[in-house]
């Protein structure tokens, strides 16, 4: 086994949610891994208030004790799949604001995207990049998009069809050699 640590942040927490199924979906797929660990971190366990430091996290310098334990949480990963819904053309609040909070503990480490909704999260997604090319974060071409029409039974039982398998299996090697590589400007 790799020593590389690749984090699954599941960005929701609604109750009812869809991302907790997706997001053990792609645990499952990456169980069966041998060139990372990989780790689900599920937002819901990490109760952020609306951003409230008083420095911008590019100074490092966190005062909220919440702030600080998110911080090491995510300093210790090497790389993330972010998996998101898409609400009103983009990502979740919830995600954006766990994303805002930090700074240098995303710089020069491998993301890639899992997202679902009514057109597969994409644009989501395309917001998530942007998001991430900002914080230093090279991101995978690789994506997985999951549709409410066709990879959910009634919007809400999550049975994706087995042609998402081998665009996963592509997402994480994919993934796995960015994490590896970047792992070394850190080092």
């Amino acid at each position: 086994m790799s020593d590389l640590k690749i984090a699954v942040i599941l960005g929701s927490t609604r109750p009812g949610r869809n991302g907790k199924a997706v997001a053990d979906w792609v645990m499952e797929k990456a169980a069966a891994r041998t060139g990372a660990k990989y780790e689900l971190v599920d937002l819901a366990d990490y109760p952020l208030p609306h951003l409230d430091e008083a420095l911008p996290p590019a100074m490092g310098q966190y005062a909220g004790e919440h702030t600080k334990a998110w911080a090491a949480t995510i300093a210790a990963f090497d790389g993330f799949i972010f998996v998101s819904p898409e609400y009103n053309h983009s990502t979740s609040g919830v995600l954006k604001n766990a994303i805002d909070y930090l700074h240098a503990e995303w710089n020069n480490k491998a993301a890639g995207f899992v997202s679902y909704g009514s057109l597969g999260g994409a644009r989501a997604i395309e917001h998530l990049r942007a998001i991430a090319s900002e914080l230093q974060m090279a991101t995978v071409r690789q994506q997985l998009s999951f549709s409410m029409f066709t990879d959910f039974e009634n919007f809400s039982a999550f049975h994706p069809g087995p042609q998402h398998d081998d665009s996963a299996t592509v997402l994480f090697d994919q993934l796995e050699a960015w994490a590896g590589a970047l792992k070394t400007l850190r080092v």
